[in-house]
């Protein structure tokens, strides 16, 4: 029997967590991974309000106990001063992803002027992949699309599972062998 990949969904959001609004960014991503991969999957939902521990406790559990070989935040990389993901993300990983960040801001620079503002990053923890993406829907979007090509092989490299995408959506890059 085939292990369906798990792939880790933290929303981080002081208000949707305290239920005054429905948390829509989350559901973007998840909505956008069931467009590219073809192979199966099932996400592993999170929602916690900006709190450094907090955000550090969801992003080890979704690594460490559900097993998530990949993890996609939203919410909480702008400048506000409660906007701490990236800071929380970098506490729990062994290493940085800088070009991540730096792929999505140049996307989104296509967009919005505002786009510099944006502190999104990724990291390894183990064999899993974390990126912060931003939180509007639209910018979660124009951001995967720009870095997901390279999510599947980063997996790959650290011996996780093999993710399948739909080419007629996104294609994964692998080098030729």
């Amino acid at each position: 029997m085939t292990k369906v990949t798990r792939i880790g969904i933290l929303t981080v959001s002081d208000r949707a967590s305290a239920g005054v609004y429905q948390d829509i960014s989350g559901k973007a991503i998840i909505d956008t991974l069931s467009d590219y991969l073809s192979s199966a999957w099932e996400p592993v939902y999170r929602l916690v309000p900006d709190e450094a521990r907090q955000i550090e406790q969801a992003l080890e559990h979704l690594v460490d106990e559900e097993d998530c070989c990949l993890v996609v935040t939203t919410g909480g990389t702008g400048p506000a001063e409660r906007d701490i993901t990236p800071e929380a993300t970098e506490a729990v990983c062994d290493r940085m992803m800088p070009g991540f960040g730096e792929l999505m801001r140049a996307e989104s620079l296509k967009y919005v002027p505002t786009a510099i503002l944006s502190r999104q990053t990724a990291g390894l923890r183990g064999s899993s992949l974390i990126i912060n993406l931003p939180g509007k829907p639209r910018a979660i979007r124009q951001c995967l699309d720009a870095v997901f090509p390279a999510v599947p092989y980063c997996i790959d490299l650290m011996g996780g599972p093999y993710l399948e995408c739909n080419p007629a959506v996104i294609e994964a890059f692998r080098p030729a062998s």
